[in-house]
């Protein structure tokens, strides 16, 4: 922040312009429909305002929609892509501490320089022609109308595209003729939007499809693929299912991101690619699913360091004791990535606290979480380790469906919580940037985080396993320091504020010399934004 004449505090560039992006939020809920801003056919007077018809229809699109997994399939698409020598343009969402990161150029961010270029262009444009027939756009349509006009200037080889929300009506979705489609996993997620079944989601993944344009999907439950297959023979669409990666075709390395279902996601990146290549003139026939071999770009592609934040990371604490505090960050917030979360951490934390010590720079986006531990020589634990949850889910979504999910998945593999912290969002919906982030309210509305904690501590009534021996006494030692709390129970508590609940770890990391304590945060991806901005600091 900058100094004005008067003393007081001036916005630099970067912050008007994400004011100015603020103002397209709103508080409503995603079901809500109320807004003309949010109307699908409105999107084509948009590209007619901006000039973008003819630039999207140039453009060489990967599009992919999903549930779990897309987010993922797309970084690993572009990074062999890049690796194959194409200028690549990738648009993700939700962004978790900047939002550059959703605009990507050639893997990297795009340049603040860049964005304060492309975005005044776009938002003037809009604001000048803005009427009640045709009020500026919401904020992600915005945001999506926004990459198609970075992606055209900006001349890429190919653009890949993920879909914000669904597919039929997601602001992507006004792409025509894309090179190929991609589905990931479908899972139960945003039902209040897109329907309570498999199939009713499914068929609004579906609308991404686009007559006789290739599609590729991952092995589906049986009532979403049927869905699949039927939307694809409407249009004509060849559907192909696409296995998940063999291991030993990457000669050895590993995938750029952690967990098994990245295996999953890596075989449909792979199917894009080479299908991408091979509908533009750069291949022949696209690789058979059961090759032998892989070519070395897209080998290099998977298994180099991609940058993904926010899933299957592994953070110290930018504290004191960095190693005594370990945050594992994913943003699972489905019953089936929250049993996938639950199996990463589970294994994660045992090989942690068996035979591996904290040695890397916190907080370096760069580097995967394999690069965030190494063995100690004599291979033993320096300390105990307690296991905390830091939890918080969006109230549209049932606790009583990702909580169990989370618990038995990690009690499967021996590991309990000590612990479970239930807080809201510290980032605001109607502000963009940590600039924004509020001062801690006392007067939050924490009862949707009481409801959650009922849910917990009911659960935990059911389920007294794990062994209390080592590390049950740390939570009697610092059971009067719950001034921060606003609720302490026997094995959960609700904070009034992110922040309160950090400092609250940190002083239990003082407090607790013996004992290393590795928080997993999931249940949202605001969360895990959040969580981001404040060890960071």
């Amino acid at each position: 922040m900058g100094e004005g004449g008067d003393g007081s505090s001036k916005p630099t560039p970067y912050e008007e312009a994400l004011d100015a992006l603020s103002s397209l939020i709103t508080k409503r809920s995603r079901a809500d429909t109320s807004n003309n801003g949010d109307c699908f056919e409105l999107l084509s007077d948009y590209l007619k305002i901006l000039e973008l018809d003819e630039p999207i229809s140039q453009l060489k699109i990967i599009h992919v929609a999903g549930t779990k997994g897309k987010g993922s399939t797309c970084t690993f698409t572009e990074s062999i892509l890049r690796h194959c020598g194409f200028r690549t343009g990738l648009f993700t969402s939700p962004h978790l501490i900047d939002v550059r990161e959703r605009f990507r150029l050639d893997g990297v961010d795009i340049s603040e320089e860049k964005f304060l270029a492309y975005f005044w262009w776009c938002f003037e444009r809009l604001k000048e022609k803005a009427s009640d027939g045709i009020p500026m756009p919401s904020y992600f349509r915005f945001l999506a109308l926004l990459a198609f006009k970075i992606f055209a200037a900006e001349e890429v080889d190919v653009a890949i595209l993920e879909v914000g929300l669904g597919g039929k009506y997601d602001a992507t979705n006004v792409v025509k003729a894309p090179v190929v489609c991609g589905v990931s996993s479908l899972g139960y997620d945003h039902m209040e939007i897109l329907g309570n079944t498999l199939g009713a989601i499914a068929g609004e993944k579906a609308g991404i499809f686009k007559p006789g344009v290739p599609a590729l999907t991952v092995p589906q439950p049986d009532e979403a693929m049927c869905v699949l297959e039927e939307k694809a023979s409407e249009l004509n669409v060849p559907l192909q299912l696409v296995r998940p990666l063999d291991a030993n075709l990457l000669n050895g390395f590993k995938l750029g991101l952690e967990g098994e279902h990245q295996y999953v996601n890596a075989g449909l990146a792979i199917a894009l690619s080479s299908t991408w290549l091979q509908r533009t003139g750069h291949l022949e026939v696209p690789y058979p699913e059961h090759t032998t071999s892989l070519p070395e770009q897209f080998i290099k592609g998977l298994t180099a360091t991609v940058s993904l934040q926010g899933r299957a990371q592994i953070v110290p604490d930018n504290n004191e004791s960095p190693e005594d505090l370990v945050f594992y960050l994913d943003g699972a917030h489905s019953p089936e990535s929250m049993e996938i979360c639950a199996r990463w951490f589970s294994l994660s934390i045992k090989g942690d606290s068996q035979e591996k010590i904290l040695s890397c720079q916190p907080l370096d986006a760069s580097r995967s979480s394999h690069d965030l531990v190494q063995r100690k020589p004599d291979g033993k634990s320096r300390k105990n380790s307690t296991q905390i949850l830091l939890f918080n889910c969006m109230s549209v979504r049932d606790p009583q469906l990702l909580l169990p999910n989370l618990m038995k998945t990690c009690a499967s593999h021996g590991v309990y919580f000590k612990k479970a912290l239930f807080v809201p969002n510290t980032s605001v919906y109607n502000k963009v940037g940590s600039h924004s982030l509020p001062a801690t309210d006392s007067q939050v509305d924490l009862s949707w985080q009481f409801a959650l904690q009922r849910v917990w501590e009911n659960l935990m009534l059911g389920d007294k396993g794990g062994d209390e021996k080592s590390t049950g006494a740390v939570f009697e030692e610092l059971t009067d320091d719950t001034e921060m709390a606003v609720r302490s129970c026997e094995n959960s508590a609700v904070f009034p504020s992110l922040p309160s609940a950090i400092k609250w770890l940190r002083d239990s990391v003082r407090k607790s010399q013996s004992v290393r304590f590795q928080v997993l945060v999931t249940g949202s991806l605001h969360l895990i934004g959040d969580v981001l901005k404040l060890i960071k600091k």
